[in-house]
């Protein structure tokens, strides 16, 4: 028997097929979700992990106090007292890298 016989006109050697159809959904459905992830992180909804940087314990008592005032859960009289004890001047930068100081030559 010819193999043509076999699958009859629904064969394998033609037709409709709606894997390219399937191919484009996937790539759109990536780019779409690509995109939504991009506002949200830029918007700051979205935060991803830093691998490469280490905060100090500083750092991260510094963030969760200008988290809990952002919320409301402390005054601004107890947000400034706990931020001089951290000898932290809110609105500086806190996420520079600390390097080592090199000597002068």
């Amino acid at each position: 028997m010819n193999p043509t016989e076999l699958h009859g006109h629904h064969g394998l050697d033609g037709g409709f097929s709606l894997l390219p159809f399937f191919g484009s959904f996937l790539l759109l459905l990536i780019l779409v979700t690509a995109v939504a992830g991009f506002y949200l992180w830029r918007h700051g909804r979205l935060t991803l992990p830093t691998f490469a940087t280490h905060r100090s314990p500083e750092d991260e008592a510094k963030q969760i106090l200008a988290d809990r005032f952002a919320r409301g859960d402390i005054s601004t009289d107890d947000f400034l007292e706990r931020s001089s004890i951290l000898n932290w001047t809110p609105g500086s930068d806190t996420t520079q890298l600390r390097r080592p100081r090199r000597k002068h030559r």
